[in-house]
C-alpha cells in the first residue's frame, strides 16, 4: 500500500505533548480508546451531572467526510465516513480518524491543528492510538490503514523517523480497528474473513519505537500445545478465523497481561471438518504483554456454529476485597465475570446441556458454559407466544410477520445454542430461528463500568436470524437462508423485528453478584403511536459512565444521543443527531475548564457542553 502524506488545512500554534516516556494516567485526558487500558469507559469528571445535564448543547461540529467531497474516496460515493470513531485526548489535543485522513483538533473550539491525508486505502474508521514518546522519540500517533500500521509525529502529522519503512509497517493482514499502546508495546489484531489477504490472522505486537515484531500469538492451537487436541485430526491446519478483531484491546500493566478476545473458526456454521472444542477460538486468552506467552484462557463457546464470539475485550475492575476482576460479554447474550489474574470464575459458570445438531457429520458440544447470573441480557429463545401482535405494534406489522413465518416452513428454536437444521431436496422446508441472531446480542461496544459501585452496563440487541444448512458439492454443508435473513420486516423507512418488544435493552448488572440492577429498552420506533414507541432499537456500540452519576450512550438506529441516571436508568437528556451514533462516546475536560461529551454520528463528530 502507498504511503500517506501531510497537508495543512489550518495551522495553529501546536500544543506540545509531554515526552516523559510514561503513559499518562487514566483520567480527564482520555488518551486510550476507552479512556484507559482497563477499558471501563469510566470518567472521573462530574461537572455535568443529573442536576444540569438537560442544559447540554452542541459546542462544535466537525465533518468526517472526505476532504475532496468524495471524488477520490476509495469507498462510498460522496465521501461518506460511516464513522465508528471514538476520539482520544492527549496534551489538550484531540486525535481521530476521518474518512480519508487523521486529524489533530483543538478540543475546545473544534479547529484543526493539523491534518494528515491517507492516499491509498482508508484509515480505520474507529480511531487512533497515542504514545507519549521517550527521551529519544517524540510523541506519536499510530493508526491502521488496511494492513499498514502507520506511526506519525503527534505534533506535526509527519512520518515518524525510524519506525518501519518511512513510518509504515505492513503487518501482513488487515486490521480495521485501534491499536493498544502500553509500555512501548503496540498490540494489533486481524480481520481475516475468506478472501482477505494475509491468511491466518494471529494477534501481533510491535515495538512502538522502531516497528519491529515483538511477538505473535498463534490463536489456532498447533502441535506441541495441549489445546491442539481440541482439533480433530489435521483440522487445525491452515484454519482461518480465531482472530482478534475487536475495536480495541485491554491490558493489566501491573501483571504484564493483555487480554485477547478471539473469534469463531471459519467457516463458523459448519464444523463437521473440525470436531472438538476448537481452541483458542471463541476464547479470552491472557498473554504476557511483552513476550506474548500464554498465561490462561477461558472458552466462551465450545465448537461454535453461530459466530457468537466475544466481540469486545474484557473490562477490568477490582472487587471491594482487592480481587482483580474482569467482565465481558458474548454475542450469545451472556456476561461473564472472571478473576483476571487466573481466569477462574468470580460469578459461577455452569456447563448447561445444549441441543444436538441433526446435520450429518456435525458434532455439536453436549454442553455450553453459561453464567449462573445474571439472567440473559439478550433474548436467547423464541416460541409462538412471543410473536408480535397487532396490540404490540399495529395490524400491518403483525400480519407481515405472520406471513414471513409461514413462508419458511417448520421454524425451529430450541432455546440457547439452537443448531442449524438442514434441508434436502424434495423434503418439507425447515428453518432455524436463531436468538440472538448472527449479529449477536451484545456487540463491540463493550461493558462500561461505574467504578465506585462495580455496576456494569451493556446494550444488547434482540434480533433473530433465519437459516438452514444445505449440502455442497464437496460433501460438506453450507449455511443458507432467506434474503434478508433477519426475523424482521420492512415498515415505513425501517425494519421492525417480529417478536414482541423490547427489540433492544440496556442492562445494569451488579458485577459482584451478577444480579441485574435495572433493565430498560433503549431507542424508539417512530412509526408507532407515542404509547407504543418505546420498543428499543438495534445498536452495537457501548456507553460511557461519569462520576457525575450519568451514563451517555447513542448506538441505536433512532439517531438519539442520551444521558441516563446511573442508579435508575431514567432518561435525563437526549439530543437528535444528524446521523446514527454508531460509536462509543467519550468525555474530556477542556483547557477552558469545561467538561465536553463527544460522539460520532455517521459523518459528523459532535461535542456537547454546558452553556457558559
Amino acid at each position: 500500500m502507498g504511503k500517506a502524506k501531510t497537508f495543512y488545512l489550518f495551522l495553529a500554534p501546536l500544543l506540545a505533548l509531554a515526552g516523559c516516556g510514561q503513559e499518562a494516567a487514566s483520567g480527564p485526558e482520555w488518551n486510550h480508546y476507552r479512556g484507559d487500558p482497563a477499558g471501563t469507559g469510566y470518567s472521573t469528571l462530574a461537572q455535568v451531572s443529573s442536576a444540569n445535564v438537560e442544559s447540554l448543547e452542541i459546542a462544535w461540529e466537525y465533518s468526517l467526510r472526505s476532504a475532496d467531497g468524495g471524488a477520490n474516496s476509495p469507498r462510498a460515493a460522496g465521501g461518506g465516513a460511516n464513522s465508528q470513531v471514538t476520539p482520544i485526548i492527549a496534551g489538550d489535543v484531540m486525535y481521530f480518524s476521518a474518512a480519508d485522513r487523521i486529524v489533530a483538533l483543538d478540543p475546545v473550539s473544534g479547529r484543526e491543528i493539523w491534518v494528515r491525508s491517507v492516499e491509498d486505502g482508508r484509515p480505520s474508521r474507529r480511531g487512533v492510538a497515542w504514545w507519549p514518546g521517550d527521551g529519544e522519540h517524540p510523541a506519536r500517533i499510530l493508526f491502521m490503514a488496511g494492513s499498514n500500521l502507520h506511526a506519525i509525529d503527534a505534533n506535526s502529522g509527519t512520518d515518524s523517523t525510524g519506525f518501519g519503512d518511512g513510518g509504515v509497517v505492513d503487518i501482513g493482514v488487515p486490521y480495521n480497528s485501534v491499536p493498544l499502546i502500553l509500555e512501548g508495546v503496540v498490540i494489533v489484531g486481524a480481520n481475516t474473513p475468506p478472501g482477505q489477504p494475509g491468511g491466518i490472522g494471529n494477534p501481533r505486537a510491535f515495538d512502538v519505537r522502531d516497528g519491529s515484531l515483538l511477538w505473535e500469538f498463534v490463536s489456532v492451537a498447533q502441535p506441541g500445545d495441549a489445546a491442539n487436541e481440541t482439533w480433530a485430526g489435521d483440522s487445525w491446519r491452515g484454519r482461518l478465523g480465531a482472530n482478534a478483531w475487536p475495536f480495541y484491546f485491554t491490558a493489566d500493566p501491573e501483571r504484564d497481561m493483555v487480554y485477547l478476545p478471539l473469534a469463531s473458526p471459519i467457516p463458523f456454521a459448519w464444523g463437521g471438518d473440525r470436531a472438538g472444542d476448537n481452541l483458542y477460538a471463541n476464547a479470552i486468552v491472557a498473554v504476557n504483554l511483552h513476550g506474548g506467552e500464554y498465561i490462561w484462557h477461558f472458552q466462551t463457546i465450545h465448537h461454535d456454529l453461530w459466530d457468537h464470539d466475544p466481540p469486545a475485550p474484557p473490562s477490568l475492575f477490582e472487587l471491594e476485597d482487592g480481587t482483580p476482576a474482569m467482565a465481558f460479554t458474548t454475542k450469545s447474550g451472556y456476561l461473564f465475570v472472571l478473576n483476571r489474574e487466573t481466569g477462574e470464575p468470580i460469578v459461577e459458570i455452569v456447563e448447561r446441556p445444549a441441543p444436538a445438531s441433526e446435520v450429518p457429520g456435525e458434532s455439536t458440544s453436549p454442553s455450553q458454559p453459561v453464567p449462573a447470573a445474571p439472567a440473559d441480557i439478550a433474548r436467547t429463545g423464541f416460541s409462538m407466544q412471543d410473536l408480535v401482535s397487532a396490540a404490540d405494534t399495529n395490524a400491518a406489522h403483525s400480519a407481515a410477520c405472520g406471513e414471513l413465518l409461514e413462508s419458511l416452513g417448520e421454524v425451529v428454536n430450541q432455546g440457547p445454542y439452537t443448531p442449524w437444521v438442514h434441508r434436502m431436496p424434495d423434503t418439507p422446508p425447515r428453518t432455524t430461528l436463531l436468538f440472538p441472531g448472527l449479529a449477536g446480542g451484545p456487540n463491540w461496544g463493550g461493558v462500561a463500568i461505574d467504578r465506585p459501585t462495580n455496576t456494569g452496563f451493556v446494550l444488547a440487541a434482540n434480533l433473530g436470524t433465519f437459516g438452514w444448512m444445505e449440502p455442497t458439492e464437496d460433501g460438506a454443508w453450507a449455511l443458507a437462508g432467506p434474503r434478508p435473513s433477519g426475523f424482521d420486516v420492512a415498515m415505513d423507512d425501517s425494519r421492525w423485528p417480529c417478536q414482541k418488544p423490547p427489540w433492544s435493552q440496556l442492562s445494569a448488572v451488579d458485577l459482584t453478584s451478577g444480579e441485574i440492577v435495572w433493565q430498560r429498552p433503549l431507542g424508539v420506533t417512530e412509526g408507532l403511536p407515542e404509547a407504543l414507541r418505546n420498543t428499543g432499537r438495534p445498536g452495537r456500540a457501548g456507553a460511557v459512565v461519569t462520576a457525575g452519576g450519568l451514563l451517555f450512550i447513542a448506538a441505536t438506529d433512532d439517531n438519539r444521543f442520551r444521558a441516563l441516571d446511573v442508579e435508575t436508568g431514567a432518561e435525563l437528556w437526549q439530543a437528535v443527531l444528524p446521523g446514527r451514533g454508531n460509536a462509543n462516546p467519550m468525555t474530556y475536560l477542556g483547557a477552558d475548564g469545561n467538561q465536553y461529551v463527544s460522539i460520532a454520528a455517521t459523518d459528523t463528530l459532535l461535542a456537547f457542553s454546558l452553556p457558559d
